[in-house]
């Protein structure tokens, strides 16, 4: 398939005819390496569904840089099964500069539409809760030179660490495979905020 030029617009609407398949809620999950534009991605879709709704960051759910994919019963517990049952749910964000999570909660309420975005967010243990799996990808070295950019240098060794836990994880999980949509996050800078491209 050819690249794609689609709106945020058509592809919220897409979604809103899909079931809810996690209790009442159409879980959509943003996946895709560290750098990618998957933050971006999912602010941009959440905007065109509706204000109110919540996009939860995985990485506000990691217990520090070794949690890389460990944090799955954390979400499970805190998040999925309240939004399974139709009930709000809550979680601690992680403070990375503190080493430990928050006391407070967050509320996270049975919306119709929830995002999850995140580095394995789109597992198999969850594709079938799931209306929408989202892949976005972009080359190694521009998800290098943003992570870089945003993290800054110091973390440079733990960031090489991460992305060899990524691609190890994505190759055995088969995600990209397995996704509805695949995205070139390489191309949202140079779109409108209203459009990106559609890979597959």
């Amino acid at each position: 398939m050819s690249p794609v030029v689609e709106s945020y617009a058509e592809l919220a609407a897409r979604i809103l005819r899909q079931p809810a398949r996690l209790g009442r809620t159409r879980l959509v999950a943003v996946d895709g390496p560290s750098g990618a534009g998957k933050t971006v991605f999912a602010s941009r879709l959440a905007g065109a569904l509706d204000a109110a709704t919540p996009v939860l960051h995985t990485d506000d759910l990691l217990d520090g840089w070794a949690d890389q994919f460990t944090f799955w019963p954390r979400l499970e517990e805190w998040v999925l099964s309240p939004l399974r049952a139709g009930r709000p749910a809550r979680y601690r964000r992680y403070d990375w500069t503190r080493g430990s999570f928050g006391p407070g909660w967050t509320v996270l309420p049975p919306a119709p539409v929830v995002i999850v975005e995140g580095v394995s967010s789109a597992r198999a243990v969850i594709a079938a809760e799931l209306s929408l799996a989202v892949f976005v990808t972009a080359s190694a070295e521009l998800c290098r030179d943003r992570t870089l950019a945003r993290d800054g240098a110091a973390l440079a060794a733990q960031l090489t660490v991460w992305r060899r836990g990524e691609r190890a994880h994505f190759a055995a999980d088969r995600t990209a495979e397995r996704a509805d949509l695949v995205v070139d996050g390489a191309a949202g800078p140079a779109l409108a905020s209203s459009a990106f491209v559609r890979l597959r």
